[in-house]
């Protein structure tokens, strides 16, 4: 969803939020994902939740990358998607003490990263 809505904002297109935009995700930086699954390798095999405990909803994330990017428009609805997990956040404690891994990047951080990334990728962009 970060990098749709990157795209499309930074495109001079209106994003578009599946819903009412209350569904919540627990977004992790790229960066800290490498650094866990890094830490990982060296650790016994075992399941580890990646990240942050964290909950954002969509309409949040999308004021957040509208601020970042100096967007304006607000974002268009469309129907919400049968059956989509309304709530997620994870619980990433095992992995802080079997793997020492913490997430680094908070959310702003990263979506300023992410942005960042898109404008070096294609300098037409806004």
């Amino acid at each position: 969803m970060v990098a749709i809505f990157t795209e499309r904002m930074l495109k001079g297109e209106v994003p578009t939020i599946n819903g009412d935009g209350t569904q919540t995700r627990d977004y992790v930086y790229v960066a800290d994902v490498i650094a866990a699954n890094l830490a990982a390798i060296a650790a016994p095999p075992g399941a580890y939740n990646v990240g942050t405990g964290t909950e954002c909803d969509v309409n949040e994330l999308h004021r957040r990358l509208a601020r970042i990017l100096g967007v304006s428009t607000p974002a268009a609805y469309g129907p919400g998607k049968p059956g989509e997990q309304q709530r997620s956040c994870l619980d990433a404690s095992l992995a802080a003490s079997c793997l020492g891994w913490r997430p680094s990047f908070s959310l702003d951080a990263g979506l300023e990263a992410t942005v960042a990334y898109f404008r070096d990728r294609a300098p037409g962009y806004l």
